[in-house]
């Protein structure tokens, strides 16, 4: 899927640098990589994390697991081979919003070390922070609000990532952030103080 089709294109640049937008905006475009479990947290902390910089004058856009696949990628299931292909597009995506000089927050499970690392690949030094939202299968499972792991251990949900397909913590991340021990302001305050201490933002 990652076959280049198109003939007879080229890049064509603008006028405008990335300096002349941060310049501009106040701000370092980054892609922050929620990953995590299901129920971890991810997408709770994502919509903290945006509400906290746009109210501190950032500006921030959350791309949602659930959320694109109601548009961008309604057309892959939870395969591997479609989970790769849905994260190799939330990737390009994330690369032009960070580009734009805008802070892109993804929360998506991403199962698979090597689909992470190939988004950061994507990326120049510095534009992406991966952050595993860590937290205990069983808390994950008691949060279930979607009630989606009941459904796999009961085999109605095939491929169902933590019970029936795999997940690769990652290995180096820029943060850690457990849930389990960790209130939702105490992540979304370790988040921005992040962001702060490295000259993402300004508060």
């Amino acid at each position: 899927m990652t076959v280049q089709k198109a003939t007879n294109i080229k890049w064509h640049p603008g006028k405008i640098t990335k300096d002349d937008r941060v310049k501009l905006m106040k701000q370092k475009g980054v892609t922050i990589w929620l990953t995590g479990l299901s129920g971890s947290g991810k997408s709770t902390i994502a919509v903290e994390i945006e509400h906290a910089l746009l109210e501190n004058k950032h500006l921030a856009y959350i791309l949602d697991g659930d959320n694109i696949r109601h548009g961008l990628n309604k057309n892959l299931g939870f395969s591997p081979e479609d989970r790769t292909e849905n994260i190799r597009r939330i990737g390009e995506v994330a690369k032009l919003f960070t580009d734009a000089n805008m802070i892109a927050i993804t929360a998506f499970i991403s199962p698979y070390r090597q689909d992470r690392d190939n988004v950061r690949k994507l990326l120049k030094d510095g534009e992406f922070i991966e952050i595993y939202v860590k937290c205990p299968l069983d808390v994950c499972e008691q949060r279930d609000t979607k009630g989606l792991y009941k459904k796999a251990r009961a085999g109605e949900v095939k491929e169902f990532t933590g019970i029936s397909a795999p997940y690769e913590e990652p290995l180096h991340p820029e943060l850690t952030i457990d849930t389990s021990t960790m209130t939702v302001d105490e992540s979304t305050r370790t988040v921005l103080n992040y962001l702060e201490a490295r000259g993402y933002v300004k508060f």
